[in-house]
């Protein structure tokens, strides 16, 4: 299929897209809140500025979109080689095939920087979720939400394994009265 829009029409199109406030963050956004989970939006002092943030559970969630971030998008290096035999799009992410080039380079560096983000809340102990947005379509979206409540859970439980309880000190000395015996 041909473009029919020109080029100062086409970026003008793509300047306009969102970066937050998405639809599937929304979506990823009302499930947590109607299910009792809190959170903290897009916050800066976390690196990577992740979509959502969960601070009692220590996790960060990233949404992201299938085509920005190359959901599933194979990339090798290619040397001389012409940049479309160098990607393998993926079932919900083609690369379009004009100003390929661009594009490769594009989602290349989202994806690098990701996974830099990504390595930097893991080596600070944050959990990191990823919420690709195919799997938020209407047939998988419950799936997909309760795998994710499934990890809040096991962030949970690994945060409170991290503490010990402190003893309780008493003097074994003294005797303490028990509640069933009458008092003298």
């Amino acid at each position: 299929m041909t473009d029919t829009m020109t080029a100062e029409q086409r970026h003008r199109c793509m300047s306009h897209i969102k970066g937050s406030g998405t639809k599937p963050e929304m979506k990823v956004r009302r499930w947590l809140w109607n299910h009792g989970y809190r959170y903290r939006l897009n916050v800066r002092s976390v690196p990577g500025k992740p979509d959502i943030v969960l601070r009692a559970y220590r996790t960060a969630i990233f949404v992201n979109g299938c085509f920005w971030h190359g959901h599933n998008v194979r990339m090798r290096e290619c040397g001389n080689a012409l940049m479309r035999e160098c990607v393998e799009n993926s079932a919900c992410c083609k690369i379009p095939s004009t100003n390929r080039e661009f594009w490769v380079n594009k989602i290349r560096r989202n994806q690098e920087r990701d996974q830099q983000n990504y390595n930097i809340l893991y080596k600070n102990g944050w959990h990191v979720i990823v919420i690709w947005e195919c799997q938020l379509t209407v047939s998988k979206i419950e799936h997909t939400m309760h795998e994710v409540e499934v990890l809040l859970e096991e962030n949970m439980l690994a945060l409170y394994k991290k503490h010990t309880p402190l003893p309780y000190s008493y003097d074994e000395e003294s005797t303490l009265p028990m509640a069933a015996e009458e008092s003298v």
